[in-house]
């Protein structure tokens, strides 16, 4: 079993139509969505607000590298233009975690870092997963450290930048 945690967010466009054509280009591997965030940019670059959702997603038939190839062509197909590093987007799906049979991958490769390494200072990313996996957990510095712990140690200021929405996604499941 090959199980996915997706970051996902939009702030171009019609933001809350690009997060759900993850959810559709996933279909039934789809096993959990969690809310719809409206979110502060991280980063330095001036922009509009983000919406943002965690996705989990299984499929036995992908490794995280077919995880990793497959948000890209979600990006591609949402006419995603890569740019400015923090920059505005159409979607941006990042791959935060990948585990095989319960266990999580670590990978330091140059196409492919596993668990993401910025996941842990992201609150964009923390709450919505915690939404949806209350016992979560991402290995930070080589240790398996809770979701619910790892908010503790976001600023009080960016956790404030995470907004909830009314906004849903469907899923399949």
């Amino acid at each position: 079993m090959t199980r996915a945690v997706l970051s996902i967010g939009s702030n171009l466009g019609d933001r809350l139509a690009r997060l759900q054509s993850v959810i559709d280009g996933l279909g039934e591997a789809v096993l959990a969505v969690s809310p719809v965030y409206e979110t502060v940019p991280w980063g330095p670059v001036e922009q509009g607000p983000f919406l943002n959702a965690v996705v989990i997603a299984d499929d036995p038939k992908v490794d995280q590298h077919g995880w990793l190839r497959l948000g890209q062509l979600l990006e591609h197909a949402a006419e995603r233009v890569r740019g400015q590093r923090w920059g505005p987007r159409t979607l941006d799906v990042d791959l935060v975690s990948c585990s095989a049979d319960g266990t999580e991958i670590v990978v330091r490769e140059d196409d492919l870092t596993l668990p993401h390494p910025l996941a842990h200072l992201r609150a964009f990313v923390l709450v919505p997963w915690r939404d949806i996996d209350p016992a979560a957990a991402l290995t930070v510095a080589g240790m398996s450290t809770p979701v619910t712990r790892l908010l503790e140690d976001i600023e009080p200021v960016d956790l404030a930048g995470v907004t909830p929405t009314d906004l849903t996604l469907r899923s399949k499941a």
